[in-house]
């Protein structure tokens, strides 16, 4: 069943629902700037924001990504980790240009992260891309809280997001 958001009011869909509240979170593959392989051991013990967007490419995916990092430093025991199918060596560039150091920048350009957490869009211009969502885990990878922004082109709910840590 895919989950039907848009993309600057035209309708677009993903493959299917994020996880629900509750449940626990699949197990990843992702790559780091340095060509690092990262899954969810490599964040064992903490609290998890997953900042899930099409492209670091885009204004709206870089202002997530630098408010979930500067909020992420006031965080115990939690890591953001931001997730595109861009190249890991975009995701580095611009990490390094923006100064971004609280946060993981991981690439799904090889992996089935989009697809196992269903956030692929499988239609419109941006097929292929991941949605832009977020999902907040526990530190024993446990959802408790999840959004599917509902238009592309708007910024995720911050303060919501980040008051499900607190939980």
């Amino acid at each position: 069943m895919s989950t039907t958001i848009t993309l600057k009011g035209n309708e677009v869909h993903t493959i299917g629902t994020l996880p629900s509240v509750g449940s626990t979170v699949k197990d990843f593959t992702l790559v780091d700037s340095g060509l690092n392989v990262k899954n969810l051991e490599s964040f064992e013990g903490k609290k998890k924001v997953f900042n899930i967007f099409p492209s670091i490419d885009t204004p709206t995916c870089a202002a997530s990504s630098r408010k979930f990092n500067e909020e992420a430093s006031k965080l115990d025991n939690t890591v953001v980790i931001n997730v595109s199918k861009d190249l890991p060596f975009a995701l580095g560039r611009f990490c390094a240009a923006e100064g971004l150091n609280n946060v993981e920048t991981l690439s799904d350009f090889r992996s089935s992260f989009g697809d196992d957490y269903e956030v692929t869009i499988t239609d419109s211009p941006l097929k292929g891309l991941l949605s832009r969502a977020v999902i907040v885990t526990d530190e024993n990878n446990k959802v408790v809280y999840t959004e599917q922004v509902s238009e592309i082109a708007n910024e995720p709910n911050y303060d919501a997001a980040l008051a499900a840590l607190n939980n």
